[in-house]
């Protein structure tokens, strides 16, 4: 309410908010707290889709050749699993041994690099911070730290697995996972909720194919880098590197720390080359290739791909990180599939909606009297065709046909 006073006159104005409005702001608002609260379900949820989008397409190859869909399954994650367990025992034991090197003769090297640096009086304020480093209990407080962790540690194992059992439910039983999400949709959105979920398929493994890309490049390069200088531990530390490059922004960098310690033996030079190599190939990597190979990917612009990766990073930290790019690529995705026809545009039978439009009238004939699963085949097979025939004709417009 506000008063205004003109002319000797006082005037009142009252602002009422109709029921509807109120209602609305707390529904928002309830909304809001809700996805706050749950946003630990909720990130088992994402996980486990992404593992979906990218198993199903490995289990629908075995299952056009032949394999039963069970069987196809239970292929996939034992061979997932044994390459798991491999790369961890290929990985892990050379580099704690390492670790353990490296605690053993770190007070030795610290004196022997006071020593190196006591003749320069430039270095004497350097001399005092190296001194004061607590390398005698550096052991000690490392194994706090990971006692520390461990509880947050066993949470994410627990997460990862509850991950990974909704992942099986849902490809154990595609379809009636998905006729749970068709009956919760009027049948007139059925086509585009299937085209929303196969382009999503497609996201989703075009961001898994990237990373793996991404992560056997520096798998790679830290391999034939510590080879040809006749590191220890080559392998180890390429798995390491490869693995950790998943961590987007740090994940090249922690994988630099294993790879100086490596070279370190051959002198103090060679290694400060090496930490120049690496940080420039970390440049390259997210200045080029990363852009590059998930915007080709994931059609997404590079500069959208750098944003989105900041974006991400900086609302959800290395997990919001690491979903960044599918998650935008699929806003993308969902706002193209949502189109809708502005005044002004052409309403041409021959466009994307006329073909919208017909594939709903044909679909809700094929669908009656269907389940929602029995719906939600019909839907599939219905936007698979629409999808299709939309490449072909781009490709043709493409050619100048």
């Amino acid at each position: 309410m506000s008063t205004v006073e003109d002319a000797g006159v006082r005037r009142v104005h009252v602002i009422e908010l109709a029921p509807k409005t109120i209602l609305t702001v707390l529904a928002v608002l309830a909304g809001v707290w809700l996805l706050a609260s749950l946003t630990t379900v909720l990130t088992v949820v994402v996980v486990a889709l992404v593992l979906v989008g990218t198993v199903d397409p490995l289990v629908a190859w075995l299952k056009r050749r032949g394999l039963g869909r069970g069987k196809a399954l239970v292929l996939v994650f034992v061979v997932g699993a044994l390459l798991l367990i491999g790369v961890v025992l290929l990985m892990v034991p050379p580099l704690i041994s390492q670790v353990a090197v490296l605690l053993e003769n770190a007070p030795k090297a610290r004196d022997e690099l006071v020593r190196n640096l006591a003749g320069h009086g430039w270095a004497k304020p350097l001399i005092g911070t190296i001194n004061g480093f607590p390398i005698d209990t550096l052991s000690q407080r490392a194994t706090n730290a990971v006692l520390g962790y461990s509880t947050t540690l066993l949470e994410a194992i627990g997460f990862a697995v509850s991950a990974l059992f909704l992942a099986i439910y849902l490809l154990a039983d595609p379809t009636q996972s998905k006729g749970f999400a068709y009956a919760l949709v009027p049948r007139r959105f059925h086509i585009k909720l299937a085209r929303i979920l196969l382009e999503l398929t497609v996201i989703v493994g075009g961001y898994m194919r990237g990373q793996l890309i991404t992560s056997v490049c520096i798998g790679v390069f830290t391999f034939v880098l510590l080879t040809v200088l006749g590191a220890q531990n080559a392998l180890a530390i390429a798995l390491f590197a490869g693995m950790t490059d998943i961590i987007p922004f740090v994940g090249g960098y922690i994988a630099t720390a294993p790879v100086v310690i490596a070279v370190a033996p051959r002198g103090a030079t060679i290694a400060i080359v090496i930490f120049g190599v690496m940080m420039l190939y970390q440049e390259f990597e997210s200045r080029i290739l990363v852009p590059r190979v998930y915007g080709k990917v994931l059609r997404l612009p590079p500069a959208i791909v750098l944003v989105a990766l900041l974006v991400g990073g900086t609302l959800a930290g290395i997990f919001g990180a690491l979903l960044a790019l599918p998650i935008a690529a699929g806003l993308q995705m969902v706002i193209r599939e949502l189109r809708v026809e502005l005044p002004g545009e052409s309403h041409s039978e021959t466009g994307t909606a006329a073909l919208d439009r017909r594939a709903n009238v044909a679909y809700e004939q094929m669908s009656e009297g269907a389940t929602a699963a029995e719906a939600g085949e019909i839907a599939d097979s219905m936007a698979a065709t629409v999808m299709q025939d939309e490449h072909d004709a781009a490709a043709m417009r493409s050619n100048g046909l």
